[in-house]
């Protein structure tokens, strides 16, 4: 995690806005899984965030991608394309690329999830939430960017298998304390790249990677994207599984295929149970990646915060082998280790 000083981050706001910060108030705000940290500098009634990055910023994204090194910070790029397409993403104020620290409006605390719970209109932040996702991306279908770093990666087969095998090694055999046998692990290599290449053969666009409750905050009534600089190419049902089965805020069925059919209706074409049945197939592997990268992130990067949204992970993939009677021996495998699969 990256770190400044009470003066260094005011010396930023200051250069930035050209506003003396002599009096300003710091405070460091709530982190997540990645190596940036985030700190408000409050003064009088204006107020900014500073996001402080690692020397290494620039490089490759910190979740698995294919590519070389971006020469520039996959932030800033993918932030130009999506306000390029009328996307409503933080005003950036200042980058000061040799300090690594971006000053940023501040947009408050009200993520998505806060709002649900404080004003408990799900019908509409979701009906929202499912409208901006379509519009952004019949959007990037009509004006692909290969400047844009996301139109250079993409979910291909090798991808969605490395994430499945990240939950083979931490969801399974870290979380349960066991190895599969030789057998076993035989043969989910072979169900894993069964599955990858099904999930890779799908057409591509572009995709947020993790656009859910926490990435989205409400600004004045409005939807605001974060945390896209991971963005690349994937199937139109991704970004609906990252919302729709998000770790954390569960939601029943008959409500989300609700939203799964209000977003098909958006986009046009398609075959309503066809989406539906990949949207779960694709379930599967994106919740069992999420409960592996939960307990990832707790053994290797110190921090269990994230460990009280795995049993929802689970439960989603539960719900979704049961509506996917060819994955039984995946099931029949991973239930031995993981009893809540079973």
């Amino acid at each position: 995690m990256s770190h400044a000083s009470d003066e260094q981050l005011k010396a930023q706001v200051a250069k930035a806005t050209g506003e003396r910060t002599d009096a300003a108030q710091v405070k460091k705000l709530k982190g997540d899984a990645s190596n940036r940290s985030y700190y408000r500098v409050m003064q009088g009634p204006q107020s900014w965030v500073v996001m402080v990055m690692p020397p290494d910023a620039v490089k490759k994204s910190e979740e698995a991608s294919k590519g070389e090194h971006p020469a520039e910070l996959p932030f800033v790029n993918v932030h130009r394309y999506l306000t390029e397409l009328g996307v409503r993403v933080p005003r950036i104020v200042q980058y000061d690329e040799p300090a690594g620290m971006m000053v940023l409006e501040d947009l408050s605390d009200q993520t998505f999830e806060q709002a649900l719970l404080s004003t408990g209109q799900k019908e509409q932040l979701y009906g929202a939430a499912v409208d901006l996702l379509a519009t952004l991306r019949l959007s990037a279908e009509g004006r692909p960017d290969p400047s844009c770093l996301a139109f250079t990666r993409a979910f291909d087969e090798d991808l969605y298998d490395w994430e499945l095998h990240h939950f083979r090694e931490w969801g399974l055999e870290v979380w349960s304390g066991k190895k599969p046998s030789d057998a076993e692990r035989e043969q989910l290599n072979a169900i894993f790249r069964r599955i990858s290449k099904e999930l890779a053969a799908a057409p591509r666009g572009f995709t947020h990677r993790d656009y859910q409750s926490r990435n989205l905050m409400v600004k004045d009534g409005e939807l605001v994207v974060i945390d896209f600089q991971d963005a690349l190419q994937g199937p139109r049902q991704y970004d609906l599984v990252a919302l729709l089965r998000d770790s954390y805020v569960e939601l029943e069925r008959p409500f989300v295929e609700d939203m799964l059919r209000r977003y098909l209706k958006r986009v046009g074409g398609g075959d309503e149970n066809e989406f539906i049945r990949f949207f779960d197939l694709l379930t599967v592997q994106r919740k069992l990646k999420d409960a592996g990268r939960f307990e990832f992130i707790n053994r290797v990067k110190g921090n269990p915060s994230f460990l009280v949204s795995i049993p929802a992970s689970l439960r989603y993939v539960k719900a979704a082998l049961d509506r996917q009677p060819a994955l039984s021996d995946l099931r029949r495998i991973v239930a031995k280790y993981v009893p809540e699969l079973s």
